[in-house]
Formats: C-alpha cells, sequence, structure tokens
C-alpha cells in the first residue's frame, strides 16, 4: 500500500472563489484523494487558506477590520463553501498558523546557513501621500510586456508574466490611488535562485519527465529564461517576520516573509497543525522529512501558480541541503471561463462557490467541473452546457435509472430485491461490458485523467441503460416474471455498483444510491473485477427503499433564470462561448 501526500493551490484569503479556482485545484484533488484511498492506500489530502500578502491587508482595510479578524472570518466562511462542496480534506489549515510561521523560518536560517540568502539594498517605490513604501499589490500599473493598464507590482494576470513593483509604466498607488511616487533605497532579503538554478533544472529533469505537458513546459520555460535571485521579504504589517536571531535590523524595521514564500511552505505547516492535533498517533515528519519511498507526493494547481510550484519553492527546500520532500507529481489545469470570458466579482460576471451551491447541490457542480475539466486547454462555462450536461448525464443516464428500477420493482415485487432466474447471457455479456469500463475508468484516474475518467464513469451508466432497454422487464413481466425478476436483480447490482465507483465524483448521490439497499455488511470499499462481473453484491431478499429524485432536471425556466442572475453571452458583447 503507497502513501500518498495530496495537496491543492492554497486559496486565498480575500474574498469567495468561483468555479474556475474550484476546477483548477480543490474539486480534482479531492476526486483523487477519495479514489486512493477506495483503493487502499494511505491517503493524506491537506489545504488551507493563504492569508499573508498585500490582498488580505487591502481586502481587511475595505472590510474596516483588523487584519487578524478579517482572515479568521474568511477562513470560516471558506471552510463551509468547501464543506458543501463535498471536499474531504484531512486537514484545511492556515498559513497564519504558529507552525507555518516557525517552520518558514526554520527554512530561511537553513538557507541562509548555506549562502543562498543575503541582504540587499534595493530600490523600491515609496508613496508619499501614504508615507510608506508599496510592496507588490499596494501598486498598480500598466504592464511592460503585454500593455495591460491594471498590472499588480507582483504579477499581471493578464500575461501572467511576473513584475517588480519598478517595472510598471504609469503606477500609482493601490491604497490611495496616488501618483505621488518616489523611488528610496531600502534593504530586503534575496533567495539567490541563480546559484540553485542547475540543481533546480536537474531536479525538474528528473521528476517533471511524466508530467503533464503544461506543468513540464511552463517549469522549463521559466529555467531557459534563467531563474533570477528574488526579493523574498516585504514591508507590510501581517505575514510571517523575519527571525530578530538571525536578522536582527530587518527584523526591527517589521519586515516580513513574501506571501510566495510561506505561503507553500505551509502544505507543511498545515501537516503539522494536523499533527498537533493528535501528536500521539500522527506524525508530520512522516510525510514532509526525510520520508521513506513509499510516500508520493501529488500537486493541483491551475497555471498561474506552476512557477512557484515547480521552480521557486522547490529551489527553496533544494537550498535547505536538507531532507524534505518534494513534489513528484504536477497536475497543472488551464483557465476555466466564462462564456469565454473572465470571471467577474466586480462586473457581477460568473458563479461563484456560494451562489453555485445556493442554486443546486455540489453533485451537479462536481461532476459536471469535473468531465469539462481544463486539462489540455481553457475550457468554457455556459448555462447552456451545463444544462445540457446536467439533464444528459445526471438526470436521464444515471438518476432516471436508480429511480425507474427501484420504483418498478417495488410496484412490482413489492420491497425487497427478488430473486429471479439464474444469470444467462445477457448479464454474462454485462458484466463483462462492466468488468471492461471499470477497468478503463481506473486507468484513467489512476493517469489524473479526469475528463477521460468522467467519459468511462459515463460509459458505465449507459451501458445499465443498454442493458434495460435489451431486457426490457416491463415486457418479460406479462409473460415470464422469473426474468423481470432477474433483470430487475442485476439493475439493482448495477446501482450498488455505481453508488461505490462514482463516489469520487458524486459523494453525496452515491450515499443515496449505496443506503437504499440494507445491506448491514456493506463495508467494501471498492469493486474488483470479478465482482464487476458477477454483479451478486445485493442478494435476493435484501430489502430496500426509493431515495428521493437524485438530479432534477434543469428546465427552460431554470435556465433564463441563471442567465438572469449570472450574466450570458451577451455579458461579453461578442457572444463568445
Amino acid at each position: 500500500m503507497a502513501r500518498h501526500l495530496i495537496t491543492s493551490a492554497l486559496p486565498y484569503i480575500n474574498g469567495i472563489k468561483h468555479l474556475g479556482n474550484m476546477v483548477g485545484s480543490m474539486l480534482p484533488a479531492d476526486v483523487y484523494s477519495r479514489y486512493m484511498r477506495q483503493r487502499g492506500h494511505d491517503v493524506l489530502y491537506i489545504c488551507a487558506t493563504d492569508e499573508h500578502g498585500t490582498p488580505a491587508e487591502l481586502a481587511a482595510k475595505e472590510a474596516g477590520l483588523p487584519v487578524d479578524e478579517f482572515c479568521a472570518q474568511q477562513h470560516e466562511a471558506q471552510k463551509a463553501i468547501y464543506d458543501g462542496f463535498g471536499l474531504a480534506f484531512d486537514y484545511f489549515g492556515r498559513s497564519s498558523s504558529a507552525q507555518n510561521v516557525q517552520i518558514t523560518q526554520t527554512i530561511a536560517r537553513e538557507l541562509k546557513g548555506h549562502g543562498f540568502i543575503e541582504e540587499r539594498s534595493i530600490r523600491q517605490v515609496y508613496s508619499n501621500a501614504d508615507g510608506r513604501f508599496l510592496p507588490d499589490r499596494y501598486i498598480e500599473g500598466t504592464c511592460p510586456h503585454c500593455g495591460y493598464e491594471r498590472a499588480r507590482g507582483d504579477q499581471c494576470e493578464n500575461c501572467t508574466r511576473v513584475l517588480d513593483p519598478t517595472d510598471l509604466i504609469d503606477a500609482r498607488s493601490a491604497i490611495s490611488g496616488s501618483s505621488d511616487l518616489e523611488v528610496r533605497e531600502t534593504k530586503h532579503l534575496f533567495l539567490l535562485q541563480s546559484k540553485l538554478a542547475d540543481e533546480v533544472a536537474a531536479w525538474v529533469d528528473e521528476h517533471g519527465k511524466d508530467w503533464p505537458t503544461l506543468a513540464s513546459s511552463i517549469a522549463r520555460k521559466w529555467l531557459n529564461e534563467g531563474l533570477q535571485d528574488r526579493a523574498i521579504t516585504r514591508d507590510l504589517d501581517w505575514g510571517v517576520p523575519v527571525p530578530a536571531d538571525t536578522w536582527p535590523e530587518l527584523a526591527a524595521e517589521g519586515k516580513v516573509f513574501y506571501v510566495w514564500f510561506d505561503a507553500p511552505i505551509e502544505y507543511i505547516g498545515a501537516t503539522k497543525e494536523w499533527a498537533d492535533q493528535d501528536p500521539a498517533n500522527r506524525d508530520w515528519k512522516s510525510w514532509w522529512y526525510d520520508v521513506d519511498r513509499t510516500v508520493r507526493y501529488t500537486e493541483f494547481m491551475a497555471k498561474d501558480n506552476v512557477p512557484f510550484h515547480t521552480v521557486m519553492f522547490p529551489a527553496t527546500l533544494l537550498g535547505t541541503r536538507d531532507v524534505w520532500k518534494k513534489v513528484d507529481y504536477v497536475k497543472a489545469f488551464n483557465w476555466l471561463t466564462y462564456y469565454g470570458g473572465k470571471f467577474s466579482t466586480s462586473a457581477k460576471r460568473g458563479v461563484f462557490t456560494d451562489a453555485a451551491l445556493e442554486v443546486l447541490p455540489a453533485d451537479y457542480w462536481r461532476y459536471f467541473l469535473m468531465a469539462n475539466a481544463p486539462e489540455s486547454d481553457d475550457t468554457s462555462f455556459t448555462w447552456e452546457h451545463f444544462t445540457a450536461t446536467v439533464n444528459k448525464d445526471l438526470a436521464d443516464t444515471l438518476g432516471n435509472f436508480v429511480n425507474r428500477v427501484l420504483s418498478f420493482s417495488r410496484k412490482r415485487f413489492g420491497d425487497e430485491v427478488p430473486a429471479g432466474k439464474a444469470a444467462g447471457e445477457a448479464e454474462e455479456r454485462l458484466g463483462e461490458e462492466i468488468a471492461r469500463l471499470l477497468t478503463e475508468y481506473e486507468e484513467h484516474m489512476d493517469a489524473l485523467q479526469f475528463r477521460k475518467a468522467a467519459a468511462a464513469l459515463r460509459a458505465l451508466w449507459s451501458a445499465g441503460n443498454s442493458y434495460l432497454e435489451e431486457k426490457a422487464p416491463w415486457l418479460e413481466i406479462k409473460t415470464d416474471q422469473e426474468a423481470a425478476a432477474l433483470t430487475l436483480r442485476t439493475a439493482m447490482n448495477l446501482i450498488h455498483l455505481y453508488a461505490i465507483v462514482s463516489e469520487p465524483f458524486i459523494p453525496a448521490s452515491a450515499r443515496a444510491m449505496r443506503s437504499a439497499f440494507a445491506l448491514g455488511e456493506d463495508t467494501a470499499a471498492w469493486v474488483g473485477q470479478e465482482e464487476a462481473k458477477a454483479l451478486a453484491s445485493v442478494p435476493a431478499g435484501t430489502a430496500f427503499t426509493v431515495p428521493p429524485v437524485l438530479f432534477a432536471k434543469i428546465t427552460e425556466e431554470d435556465l433564463d433564470s441563471f442567465r438572469q442572475r449570472f450574466g450570458g453571452d451577451e455579458q461579453n458583447g461578442n457572444g463568445a462561448a
């Protein structure tokens, strides 16, 4: 049994995330974690809110709250939404935790001890109107590379190029909007990535050869352009403090570590938070420090996070010269767009995760997002596509199958699974087909190919419908009740199989399907090949109930109301879809 350490990119603290954030990191990590647990592996799925940096301070200021109070509230708000989506984290931590502070400072000291952090004087933008330096997102302006007029001082969200505040054209303060800026000298700590470039390149060559092209190509692009030394401290009130025992002057000035230095370290910090809850039974170091070969570490993230996780974080860990566990597999995703354009809170365009759960249950969203995950290209969300997918795959193919099989059997044979004849040729063919499709599903899930896995899952559901249409128990019962009973018993076994194998994608619906059968010893975690062929896990005489409708169809009236509330293709002007 392998041990699987799984992390998803940390959702930032300053607001509720949209569906693109969900499908680009946390949801696929949850689907994979659930699947690996079902297959018998020891899984630890860790995530946390990313709470440091300028956006947190700015958002807290706008909310009129102290930043620590703001972050605490937002952490709880986000956690409630992720619970609503059924995300089964083993632990969901906070990057502002004492554990992360301690580990971040330890790693910084190790890097300094090996000559990979040095103190440098730099020229930095200072706002006379605000009476302070303007790090990162405290300064906005025009991107020198693509001309985007609202680029931030750390990164242009339009072209994704990493920036320094002094790179911006027509710069202005994000606090006051003032352009009364000047450049002053100040001291900061730099991570000497240039000295680690060859080691990082060798590490990427070794580990990145099996990554998706999206992840490996971004890493190699950064390496080919040459790794630059990067400032890893900022002039902020909120963050991991520079330790006074190592850099007394900078600590006295109130310098904190750059959010992109401490945020990935929070994967380790959150694991320690988890372990500290039950130290007698949990050992965070067995997952992160001097680990054995059975631990496989998989990261999930959207493409804008790839450079930091494939270059900067590995450089950080390599430079400590210590035995930190580094990622084995990076699963990267492209963008989910909204009718071909960006999700926008200010423009009231797109679906955000809190609103999604107000509209429909989580499983509708989970299935649609994973069946259309932006793995090879950007994917456009449209209400029309969403409606068609829900109605066809979930309501018609799966939900209708479950309801009509159980309802018809109860009506004609009562509240127990009927016995009927022994399985015949049709059932043997069905078993072979289910076993084949199950193998295909497993292969795609093992390879983290989620769209293909969803297609294989859909094919499993469709096989049941094809069998039902072929056998037509509503006609069989008129001439051969025993034959009809066999068909329904077989179909009920398919429902039980679907409940087990669909759980990673639609956990709440899977529970409803599984709980329809009164199986006292129903502890099966997965379905083996022979079980798939036999379709006999639910024996005759098992009591059952008919669950409420699993998936209600989305009507034209629903569709109109969704477009009205969230916007449609007219929001983008050109009707792009």
